[in-house]
This record gives C-alpha cells, sequence and structure tokens, in this order.
C-alpha cells in the first residue's frame, strides 16, 4: 500500500482540523497517511458535545484560548505547544485502530517508554493517561486521530476543562476526567519533533517504505482546492457553538431594580424557547425581554443586543442596560 506522511508546520487548530477534512473527503483511500501536527492553545470538542457544559468559556476568552469541534466522536480536550496530534487516515478495508496504537507504542519505545493501550481509546505509562483518541468511519475510508501529552500546562487544563456551574442540562455527550501526566515526566526534554520523527519512524518500518515528510503551512489554503472552505467551516461560531445539541439553562442575578430568573432552551445554538420571572415592577417589560429572546443566538453580545432593543423601545434603558451586561458576561 503506497503511504504519505504530512506535517503541519502551522499551529492554528482551525487549519489543522481543516486540513484533516481535506485528507479525510478529498484524499484516495487507497494511500496509508499519516498526518502529524501541534495546535496553540485550544479545547477541542468532540462532534456531539456542548461547550457551555465543558469549558469555562469566560476563562478561555480571558486567555486567548480557541474553541474548535472536531468531526469526531469523544471527550473535550485541552492542547497547547506542549501536546502533539496525529492521525491515520486509510481506506477502510486497511483501516485497524489495533495497528495504529501498536505504531504508537513502538514510537514511545523508540523513546524509551513503555506505554500500553488502556480500554477503547486511551494510551497510558505506569497507569496514567498520556493519549486520548477518536474515530470518523466513511463508506469507503476511515481516520483514527489521538493526542500526546509531552509538557502540556496540566494546570490550566484542570481550570479550563470543567463543566459549567450554572444549571444546565445538556442532550450532549459528557466528557469523563481521567488521571493525566505529561511524558517528559519520563523523558525530560521531549518536544513535539522528537515525538514526530519516532512515530514517522515507526510507520516507516511498519509499511516498509521511506516515504518523505511532507511539510504543510497556512500557504497550503491557497494552493490546495477546497482547504479554504473546510478552514471556514472550522472557524466559524455555527459549527463551533451552533452544532450543540440541545439543552436547557438557567441563569439568575439580582439587580437593585429585582431579580431576574431566565430560562432558555437551545437548539443548534439558538433560543427555541424562553421563560423570564422577575419581582421587579414592571412586568411588561419581562414580557417584552421574554419574547424577544426567541430566535436569537445563544451568544452573550447577541442577547444582550435583542434585550437593549426592546428595552430602549419601552423605554426601560436602565433595566436593560443592567442586563445586557449582565447576559454579556453570563453567556460568554
Amino acid at each position: 500500500m503506497p503511504i504519505r506522511i504530512l506535517k503541519s508546520t502551522d499551529n492554528n487548530p482551525w487549519f489543522n482540523l481543516a486540513t484533516e477534512d481535506h485528507i479525510f473527503r478529498d484524499m484516495d483511500p487507497s494511500v496509508d497517511v499519516l498526518f502529524l501536527w501541534q495546535n496553540q492553545s485550544n479545547i477541542v470538542i468532540g462532534r456531539h458535545q456542548n461547550p457551555w457544559a465543558e469549558c469555562d468559556l469566560e476563562a478561555m476568552e480571558e486567555n486567548g484560548v480557541l474553541l474548535t469541534r472536531r468531526q469526531s466522536g469523544g471527550g473535550a480536550v485541552y492542547q497547547d505547544l506542549g501536546n502533539s496530534c496525529w492521525t491515520f487516515l486509510s481506506g477502510k478495508s486497511a483501516y485497524s485502530v489495533e495497528r495504529n496504537f501498536q505504531l504508537v507504542i513502538a514510537a514511545l519505545k523508540r523513546l524509551g517508554i513503555e506505554a500500553e493501550v488502556s480500554g477503547r481509546n486511551d494510551i497510558t505509562v505506569e497507569g496514567r493517561k498520556v493519549s486520548g483518541s477518536a474515530f470518523k468511519l466513511a463508506a469507503d475510508r476511515a481516520f483514527h486521530h489521538g493526542t500526546m501529552l509531552l509538557h502540556t500546562d496540566l494546570a490550566r487544563l484542570g481550570s479550563l476543562l470543567r463543566p459549567d456551574q450554572r444549571k444546565l442540562q445538556s442532550k450532549g455527550v459528557t466528557s469523563v476526567r481521567s488521571r493525566v501526566a505529561n511524558l517528559s515526566e519520563w523523558v525530560p526534554g521531549l518536544d513535539h519533533g522528537k515525538f514526530c520523527d519516532a512515530l514517522v519512524a515507526a510507520f516507516r518500518d511498519h509499511h516498509g517504505e521511506d516515504a518523505p515528510v511532507e511539510m504543510l503551512d497556512r500557504s497550503s489554503l491557497e494552493v490546495i482546492p477546497g482547504l479554504a472552505a473546510y478552514y471556514e467551516h472550522q472557524s466559524d461560531w455555527k459549527w463551533r457553538f451552533g452544532e450543540t445539541p440541545e439543552f436547557e439553562i438557567t441563569l439568575q442575578t439580582r439587580f437593585d431594580w429585582g431579580l431576574v430568573d431566565v430560562h432558555l432552551n437551545t437548539a443548534r445554538g439558538v433560543v427555541a424557547a424562553a421563560k423570564v420571572f422577575s419581582d421587579s415592577l414592571h412586568p411588561e417589560m419581562i414580557d417584552g425581554v421574554t419574547d424577544v429572546l426567541v430566535g436569537v443566538p445563544y451568544r452573550g453580545e447577541a442577547l444582550a443586543d435583542a434585550v437593549r432593543e426592546v428595552t430602549l423601545e419601552r423605554d426601560y434603558a436602565r433595566e436593560g442596560g443592567d442586563m445586557a451586561t449582565w447576559l454579556t458576561t453570563a453567556v460568554g
């Protein structure tokens, strides 16, 4: 079987996931592909997950951590430049999760690390998770991708990957938290380049073919047909947030003019139903806010704009400004 080895030099997660989409959807499935990549700080959620239930979105915004959504299932993962990403892509007839895992295990052995497969999609060292992975299958092709913790900021991982503490009920898939470790605990100084070299060597040995490593960068958007469209899709709010399964959330606060208790039901990132309770002396204002929230994207700024407009029309600019400011922060 012919092979190709691709390596991205760009750390933008939307670009790298777009490249993975291109490889999966457009490349010849008779070719066995290894794709290696590394992302700047981001949290990537699974295809059927709810970012509001998985991440501290406000802290992510403050720290410049991007949100991404991948095509495969599984849980939420924090990534930074202390983490490596790998993807095996092949025709369905040649696809083997067990083989892929063994290639990663063989690569780690080259680095002096004894690892083992744990459960369906993890790799552990001395009982601690160092790699998680996920899968996607199509009619004639499949991919298996995963991460490898080298020297990731585990403190940030723990602080950003936490469910929303508000009252939120989601129909999406919930992540399972594991006890994790960096490979640098066993091999100090281990970096992305060294890990990639080891996995490339294992991949070549398995196939008995010395294929070159093809380097990809942002200029690929201009020369690879369709790649720019995949990038636009990956970076679009509608994909990252709008694909969220239905969920219900309750937001509550108190202003000097009254308590506000907002109940929202969202579908595909848009408010499908709303109910606002308040002890405000202006029930007609609360009714107007309730009505105007339906059909608005579940984004702090969008909800705030809708509230400002309807309250200004009804001469409740102060109350509307208070609610708008609060929703911008509470929803993110």
